[in-house]
């Protein structure tokens, strides 16, 4: 069982209303007083609740000047905290009561202020940012021509791109235009030097266009849909679970990573119609994850800041997935994509 410790300090003043709150979210607080008037509370708190918790105590005391509140996590508690219907605190009033399936994809879920702890350091544009993007790039790039599975897997684990593309999803799940605009620069960025990187391996480095590792990038399909829908929803679970970093990485920088590195590669080798079809890729793999990214974190019971907002967003990104699928439709009925020009290159040179 998943649990928090949760301290809360507030003056004196504030206690009678926040014992009013505690009993809603936990069963085990204790009290201590404090000099200069202030009150400590402990308390612990199962997982599923430190987020009503901590969004009531935001409502509550955000405009006490002395409020504050610490969450963090437990590995052990004695006596154990069940989770079952007949140990469920009680909402307010006011609130409906969450329905089972809420119940069972929320109670593990992180909570959004441990969401964005989590996030935010991955959003800064850092020397090892850079470097590390640099780095996955020449190894995917590497790895593409020379064929080698295992080494563009290895670029996926390094990849930096997680917490943007998380971000983005995250950002437009809660309504949040400053995160949004952080993670969305962070992201452009990284994938600029991604397709950088990728334009000097193809200007320097001697290439075989129809290495499958690279033909197979650009090439999209229906199945490349689902793929990066699958990629976004998986990473979201995970990512909202606490899992590592480096697990998550591997499933969004599957569908982002080695699409913006072959795009680099096959420019810079000039053959810029197979470059192109290769961004086509990482266009749609980019808005299928954060279409499944939005839905998995909503379908989890993350709360929005306004639903129409979020909404607003969703539609677009639907929108703008629905324009790429019949754009991807239309080359496949019309047999167009970028092997015409690759062939063509091929022939000249022969």
């Amino acid at each position: 069982m998943s649990a928090r410790l949760v301290q809360i300090y507030l003056p004196e003043d504030q206690i009678e209303r926040l014992e009013t709150i505690l009993p809603h979210h936990t069963r085990r607080f204790w009290r201590e007083t404090l000099p200069g008037e202030q009150e400590k509370y402990t308390c612990i708190v199962q997982q599923r609740y430190t987020e009503r918790l901590l969004a009531d105590l935001e409502d509550a005391f955000s405009a006490v000047p002395s409020f504050t509140a610490h969450v963090a996590q437990l590995e052990a508690v004695l006596p154990a905290m069940e989770e079952s219907p007949a140990t469920e605190l009680p909402l307010a009033s006011e609130l409906a009561p969450p329905t089972w399936l809420e119940r069972f994809f929320s109670r593990d879920r992180l909570s959004t202020d441990e969401l964005y702890d989590d996030i935010q350091d991955s959003l800064q544009l850092r020397p090892s940012f850079v470097l590390t993007v640099t780095l996955s790039a020449i190894i995917a790039g590497l790895g593409m021509r020379s064929g080698q599975v295992a080494v563009v897997i290895g670029a996926m684990i390094i990849a930096p791109l997680l917490g943007p593309t998380m971000g983005l999803a995250l950002a437009a799940t809660v309504g949040d235009w400053k995160l949004g605009k952080q993670a969305g620069i962070t992201l452009a960025l990284g994938s600029a030097l991604a397709v950088l990187v990728g334009l000097v391996i193809g200007a320097i480095v001697t290439i075989d266009p129809l290495t499958p590792e690279l033909r197979n990038r650009t090439i999209v399909q229906p199945a490349d849909i689902a793929l990066a829908l699958a990629c976004g929803a998986a990473g979201v679970l995970a990512f909202s679970r606490g899992a590592s970093l480096a697990l998550v990485g591997v499933m969004v920088a599957v569908a982002l990573v080695p699409p913006l590195t072959a795009a680099g590669i096959y420019t810079g080798a000039g053959l810029p119609a197979a470059g192109a079809s290769a961004m086509f890729l990482f266009t749609v793999n980019l808005v299928c994850v954060n279409v499944a990214g939005i839905a998995t974190f909503l379908f989890q019971g993350l709360p929005p800041k306004s639903w129409r907002i979020t909404t607003g967003i969703m539609l677009v990104w639907i929108g703008i997935l629905a324009l790429l699928a019949a754009m991807m439709a239309g080359r496949i009925l019309l047999g167009f994509g970028a092997w015409e020009s690759v062939f063509g290159f091929l022939e000249i040179h022969r």
